[in-house]
């Protein structure tokens, strides 16, 4: 095994089939998302990153939205699944704070504590999917049913 984080241990605590990918990250290079996908030769529909968002009028402040690299997350669609009023992008301090990683290497998976989770169903479209293994320079390949089931999120139209 190429790298282990705590992506990598939930998945192998899981069992969850996965293959790694890593590459050279450009310290330089603040476009986390494309770098891995032009690093990798890989569809950037396929390549998902990971957002931490802030939610308003909801028990839970919280949330992770999974997207494609090639679209945005679409807040109004996420609220609207998330049952909250409003929806935002969470700043960088708390979503590395709350997650335990650096923004550019935040994964769905293996995070410090677990926030509700949405995964585009543009995911379903694919045998299996690409999101980061927790660090810079590290993606994991695994089915969107096992990421799902690993994290408890849903499945929804996040992305425009």
């Amino acid at each position: 095994m190429a790298a282990s984080t705590p992506a990598t241990v939930a998945l192998t605590r899981a069992r969850v089939a996965f293959e790694l990918h890593p590459y050279e990250h450009d310290p330089a290079n603040q476009h986390f998302g494309e770098e891995a996908v032009a690093a990798l030769g890989q569809d950037p529909h396929q390549v998902f990153k990971t957002l931490v968002v802030q939610l308003t009028g909801t028990r839970q402040p919280l949330a992770v939205a999974v997207v494609p690299v090639a679209r945005q997350l679409d807040l109004k669609a996420l609220a609207g699944v998330a049952g909250a009023k409003k929806a935002a992008l969470a700043p960088q301090e708390v979503a590395e704070r709350t997650t335990g990683y650096l923004v550019g290497g935040i994964s769905p998976l293996g995070q410090k504590k677990a926030l509700p989770t949405w995964l585009d169903a543009s995911a379903e479209g694919f045998e299996t999917i690409m999101v980061s293994g927790g660090r810079r320079g590290l993606q994991v390949e695994l089915a969107p049913g096992d990421l799902l089931r690993v994290v408890d999120g849903r499945m929804a139209p996040i992305a425009r």
